[in-house]
């Protein structure tokens, strides 16, 4: 078995539990038992907080810390010494601990990962519409999305990774009707445009010349939200909606022929960011399904038809409001798509979790999903789970797509590698390479950039992206950690160069100093991180415990000599020190989905 932190504090919480039965009678149930990093100015490693302790012991804080802490000693080989301050117990772990865990991750691919009961996840990520092309919102998406896939496989589940192209409704009317009335058969390639640049500028140009027909009603004197309503465009694109449900075949020549376009684009980006998908779902499939389930719970009396010929879900009994399922005309909203999709899902994949990367502002529409799918009676409605996360800014502020200020994701994955390659120019430190490395290597730093400084905050929070700030070369960045991976593998390049062979184990008497142990401690809380980072879906953790790794790995590299050092053993221990470092570096990143360079 592998001698991982998370059964070393596993295996401190049961003897401490033992320890209360055998010395009191009795003990407080495991999840009373806190366990933290002994802070710095007091000697220890690992501190159990006694105070749950004390109605069983009916002795001070300091007595029955002590108790527990002799009886530790007398029972765990592990533990070689204990204080205790003010109901505090403090534990030392044995600095040969250090090195036999450090032997037992220099063999271990796995890293001492903790496999949970394996579950059939659905991950959704992505979700974009065919009416514009991805941005920076889509970026955080796409990116929490995946690394949240791989988190989870690494956990032992079986994901499968799904997209839902949004290519129906109103909005992609919007686009088809202003590119039909003024795009004069423009084609990507006859502009030279990205399709999905193409179509989402007649999306731009519908509400332009949208909200001038509106402001001239409300001129005439109609009322701003009448004049909405009666634009003659709005009209008019809500008749193409209308032709297209009705399969008019012109109509779908168009929509089919602009939804290729994006198709194209999406592709194209999704290939730049180093994202993909198992399987791809259309609004345009899946709404019928949802329709025909609308019309199931109608004759169940799950919902019911208002006077208009609208079908309604009336949810005011958990504290929501009525939601309507179907218009008046027969045409579908936006849920009964998603009532479709998850149905058709749970057919594909008979999941035991669906999470939905989906942003705030839709949190409201994901009760309502869950609840109606909960009243149509499908038991698997209740592994559904909406990640909700945050909004992305940038130092200006909001971004509107409708009036085409938003951040351009193909804009930004490119400014990103340019200012890698600036900021690098300015180094120096790529001279010599060939101009394709060179590029290659900019292209894996200015997207590690951009992804890192993403996922490096929870996903629930909002959150502003600087461009200029995630590329530094200097602290919490993926540059930075980028970077150190680089330093490690030059090192070991270095040691090949000079027959320093690399250690397959490290001898066992040789004791860690306290930096090398607290590098080693930090190693071996990898394994918990991700396990967390899987039960809570955030993939911040590991993004913020790769980059503490980074600090502590540095600050041992700047104190000690490696390759320098005299003393064989000691040698071969901060060489494997700098070999798992190494490891988890890249085991870390890919969890994030983020490329490593092989020199910086």
């Amino acid at each position: 078995m592998h001698e991982n932190n998370l059964a070393l504090e596993e295996k401190i919480t049961g003897m401490i539990l033992e320890a209360s039965g055998s010395l009191y009678g009795n003990a407080p149930d495991a999840d009373q038992v806190q366990l933290q990093q002994t802070r710095r100015e007091f000697e220890g490693d690992i501190t159990a907080v006694v105070f749950p302790f004390i109605r069983y012991s009916k002795k001070t804080p300091e007595q029955t810390g002590n108790d527990i802490g002799r009886y530790l000693v007398d029972h765990m080989p592990e533990i070689k010494s204990f204080n205790t301050i003010k109901g505090f117990l403090n534990l030392k772990i044995d600095p040969l601990y250090w090195t036999r865990y450090l032997n037992s991750l220099l063999n271990d691919p796995s890293f001492g990962l903790v496999k949970a009961d394996p579950k059939v996840y659905v991950v959704e990520y992505s979700s974009p519409n065919t009416n514009k092309p991805l941005h920076l919102g889509h970026i955080r998406n796409n990116l929490i999305g995946f690394s949240l896939s791989r988190i989870l496989e690494a956990t032992g589940h079986k994901v499968h990774r799904v997209n839902i192209v949004n290519d129906r409704g109103i909005h992609i009317c919007k686009s088809m009707l202003a590119w039909m009335k003024w795009g004069n058969g423009a084609t990507p390639g006859t502009t030279g445009k990205k399709g999905d640049h193409l179509v989402g500028d007649y999306y731009v140009l519908f509400e332009q010349e949208y909200r001038k027909e509106a402001d001239r009603l409300v001129q005439q004197g109609m009322d701003p939200d009448e004049a909405r309503r009666s634009a003659p465009l709005i009209e008019e694109a809500q008749e193409l909606l209308r032709r297209w449900e009705a399969h008019d075949s012109d109509t779908w020549k168009t929509w089919q022929m602009m939804n290729q376009w994006v198709d194209e684009g999406f592709n194209e980006t999704y290939r730049a960011l180093g994202v993909s998908f198992d399987k791809i779902y259309y609004e345009s499939e899946t709404y019928t399904h949802g329709k025909a389930i609308v019309m199931e719970g109608l004759d169940k009396g799950v919902f019911a038809r208002h006077d208009d010929g609208s079908v309604w879900v009336d949810l005011t009994a958990e504290g929501l409001d009525e939601k309507v399922l179907l218009r008046s005309d027969g045409t579908s909203v936006y849920i009964t798509q998603d009532l479709g999709t998850a149905h058709l899902r749970y057919e594909d994949f008979h999941f035991d979790r669906h999470v939905y990367v989906v942003g705030n502002e839709q949190n409201y529409h994901f009760q309502v999903l869950f609840k109606v799918l909960a009243r149509m009676g499908f038991p698997w409605a209740q592994g559904l789970y909406h990640l909700s996360y945050g909004m992305v800014e940038l130092p200006e502020g909001k971004m509107k797509s409708r009036e085409g200020t938003v951040v351009d994701a193909d804009d930004l994955i490119s400014e990103m590698i340019d200012t890698a390659t600036g900021m690098s120019k300015e180094l120096g430190k790529l001279d010599g390479l060939e101009t394709s490395e060179i590029e290659r290597i900019m292209r894996i730093i200015g997207l590690g950039a951009l992804k890192y400084f993403i996922l490096k905050v929870d996903p629930r929070k909002n959150m502003t992206f600087d461009p200029k700030e995630s590329i530094d070369f200097n602290g919490n960045t993926g540059p930075f950690i980028q970077y150190t991976y680089a330093r490690i593998q030059s090192l070991l390049r270095n040691a090949a160069e000079r027959k320093i062979p690399v250690p397959h184990g490290v001898p066992g008497h040789v004791i860690p100093n306290s930096k090398e142990q607290s590098l080693i401690r930090r190693l071996s809380m990898y394994a918990t991180a991700v396990s967390e980072a899987a039960e809570e879906y955030n993939p911040a953790l590991i993004a913020n415990y790769v980059y503490e790794l980074v600090k502590e790995y540095n600050q041992f590299y700047h104190d000690f000599p490696v390759l320098g050092e005299p003393d064989p053993a000691t040698r071969e221990l901060r060489i494997a020190l700098s070999v798992c470092t190494g490891k988890v570096i890249r085991s870390a990143m890919y969890l994030l989905g983020i490329e490593l360079p092989p020199r910086m």
